[in-house]
């Protein structure tokens, strides 16, 4: 008998959806690529306004709160930190993002907008400038905040409210405890089925792709099927072998070795180009792209006939296929991002792959174009209905193309492993509701299905029903994504007012009665072993005496004492986020040089000074007690126990509070 992780609420549903929908596709391609097609034209036509109006709402959205107050949150407790260096962090974020369709659409995009009717009727100039703009546009902000929209919410109630990192969780401000019954498995169902059809089109296209591309370099005589089923076999045997050893080994070294990679093929491309050209095109581009940027954001080409089927087969399916893309990407996303603060994780997010890809889109899309113009005499343009082609008949035109060529295999090879590596994780997190501990046959389970699923489909020619299966499923989802910011906006408003509430400084006035005591020590430094003797002698015998009150008064309170450094907390337990937590422990600050070498000071013997420093369970800033005498300590308890209760009894603070949240996975 097989031990499993994966839950039958989620996992069963899944996995007859997802294997009739895929049997569907490979005995009756036409007929479904047919009817999905009806449904998804019917809906980029009519229903387009859906999409342009969600994805601007998700920009001004993570904008506004990138220079809020509530930017300073961290998605975690307020003295986290992050888990993954910034690196690591960005290169698994944007090799999980977009890392293999920019191989596919670097040079096909820029170069299927310059050829296109739309912008054929202007001069070369304006067809260069709004493949480029159009090329931005579609892989920019827009699209990483449709990302960022899943990766923030995600991460916030996961590792600041200590839900599972699934779906599910952001529902937890309208759904309540409900998000662990039926409801909670249905979102889980729709993000698993979305996740598995997006890579596995995915899986498909890339295949195809790294086929050309050995098949230009004369690895293998041509694109037969039997060579794909060749592709897939090792592509996805290293997908599992990479899933299996996790995010911090195999995904994360494979990211960081892949984004090396890339920086040095964009690098080789933009010095061996024309880089004059690039580098003043680049900076032209990103400057119209800004000065463009809220007529593109609400553009809907309504006055524009002429150029509405470009729009709907670019941006709208763009918009579409981001968002349908965005439960796994969101979801990878916030599983590495724990720690970071909400204005860094927008920023991040939102900035830095956009520029990367403008970079990218310059130096592969205009180079193709100058040498279209200049070398090629319009051979370039002209295979721009063939992507899969298209990067290596472009790299032919540089020096050392055939290393160049397999820098490019290499390179997409890499990309579709860290994509299908971290999707796999995913999945299978989606369907154990997270567990910690799964056995290894269940990766083994998502990644044979993948590689069965998508070499099916390939063959019977049902990618594309597939394909137009998962766009359509983008509608719905954008409903949901808006409920995403219903439901973090309702959380972030608690949570503001939480940490702001009263006494997050010392709550206890100087009184006059001890001034004598208090300025010898305001003046006097202290050494660890006397910082410990007051811990031991004066906060402890505080904490006695208020542990006694609390049992006099029905309350139960622990003790809680530990060393290196020395500290002692008092817990009362509530099944709410954060039980009730004063602790005191031994900290220490090094002294500035100015302040040792004053000589109006009493005398300085050491760099470094200790104090007893006040911490609360919330996170929240402590602060220096050691003037405190037994007495103001106790008050200064119990005003913060007061806060306590005045917070967790307004029912505006209703979601903090949960039967189980203390059990919560921390």
């Amino acid at each position: 008998m097989f031990k499993t992780s994966l839950k039958k609420g989620v996992t069963v549903p899944s996995l007859i959806f997802i294997i009739g929908v895929s049997l569907t596709a490979i005995f009756f391609p036409e007929v479904t690529e047919g009817l999905l097609n009806k449904i998804q034209n019917f809906i980029f036509v009519n229903l387009n306004w859906i999409y342009i109006w969600a994805v601007t709402i998700f920009v001004i959205f993570l904008i506004y709160l990138m220079f809020s107050k509530y930017g300073k949150i961290r998605l975690g407790k307020n003295d986290s930190k992050p888990e993954h260096s910034f690196f690591s962090w960005i290169s698994m974020l944007f090799a999980a993002g977009m890392g293999i369709g920019l191989m596919y659409f670097g040079v096909a995009e820029p170069m299927q907008h310059y050829a296109s009717d739309v912008f054929g009727l202007h001069s070369y100039v304006n067809q260069e400038k709004n493949a480029q703009l159009y090329s931005f546009f579609h892989w920019g902000i827009h699209a990483w905040a449709i990302y960022a929209i899943i990766g923030l919410s995600l991460s916030y109630f996961a590792y600041r409210y200590r839900l599972p990192l699934s779906l599910r969780s952001g529902f937890y401000p309208l759904l309540k405890d409900k998000i662990y019954g039926k409801w909670g498995d249905a979102i889980d169902v729709f993000a698993l089925c979305s996740t598995f059809f997006g890579i596995t089109t995915t899986l498909g296209f890339g295949v195809v792709q790294v086929n050309s591309g050995l098949n230009t370099l004369n690895i293998v005589p041509d694109t037969s099927f039997i060579y794909q089923i060749l592709i897939v076999a090792v592509l996805v045997s290293l997908s599992i072998a990479s899933a299996v050893t996790g995010v911090d080994k195999g995904i994360k070294i494979l990211s960081r070795i892949n984004i090396t990679l890339v920086i040095a093929l964009l690098l080789f491309v933009l010095l061996v180009g024309p880089t004059v050209y690039l580098i003043g095109s680049f900076t032209e581009g990103l400057g119209n792209y800004i000065t463009n940027f809220f007529s593109l954001t609400f553009g809907t080409h309504v006055y524009e006939p002429e150029s509405l089927p470009w729009f709907y087969d670019w941006t709208i399916l763009y918009w579409a296929w981001w968002i349908s893309w965005s439960p796994y990407v969101g979801l990878f996303i916030a599983k590495i991002s724990k720690g970071r603060t909400i204005r860094e994780f927008i920023a991040a997010v939102l900035i830095i792959p956009s520029v990367f890809n403008f970079f990218w889109m310059t130096v592969f899309g205009n180079s193709a174009i100058w040498f279209d113009r200049n070398k090629a005499d319009g051979m370039l343009s002209a295979l721009s209905s063939d992507p899969d082609a298209l990067m290596f008949r472009f790299l032919e035109y540089l020096p050392l193309s055939t290393v160049a060529s397999f820098a490019v295999v290499l390179i997409i090879v890499i990309f579709f492993v860290t994509s299908a590596d971290s999707g796999i994780f995913v999945m299978n997190n989606i369907a154990t509701k997270n567990a910690k501990k799964s056995p290894k046959w269940q990766v083994f389970l998502w990644g044979i299905l993948l590689a069965l699923v998508s070499l099916f489909l390939l063959n019977a020619g049902g990618l594309d029903a597939l394909q137009s299966m998962t766009l359509i499923t983008a509608l719905p989802f954008s409903i949901i994504m808006l409920l995403f910011m219903v439901s973090l906006v309702k959380a972030l408003t608690i949570d503001g007012n939480y940490y702001e509430r009263d006494f997050s400084e010392t709550a206890i006035p100087w009184s006059g009665g001890f001034w004598k005591e208090r300025l010898k020590r305001i003046v006097s430094y202290k050494s660890r072993p006397s910082v410990d003797h007051y811990i031991e002698t004066t906060v402890k015998t505080a904490f006695t005496e208020l542990q006694q009150e609390f049992s006099n008064n029905g309350i139960e309170t622990k003790l809680n004492t530990y060393k290196d450094p020395t500290r002692i907390e008092i817990e009362i337990q509530y099944d709410i986020v954060n039980n009730f937590v004063y602790g005191v422990k031994n900290e220490s600050k090094l002294l500035s040089e100015y302040l040792l070498n004053e000589e109006n000071h009493p005398d300085i013997e050491e760099s470094k000074t200790y104090f007893p420093k006040a911490y609360f369970g919330d996170s929240r800033e402590g602060y220096d007690i050691h003037y405190f005498t037994k007495n103001e300590l106790i008050s200064d308890v119990l005003k913060h126990y007061d806060r306590f209760l005045a917070i967790i009894s307004e029912e505006r603070n209703e979601m903090f509070i949960s039967s189980n949240a203390n059990k919560r996975k921390k």
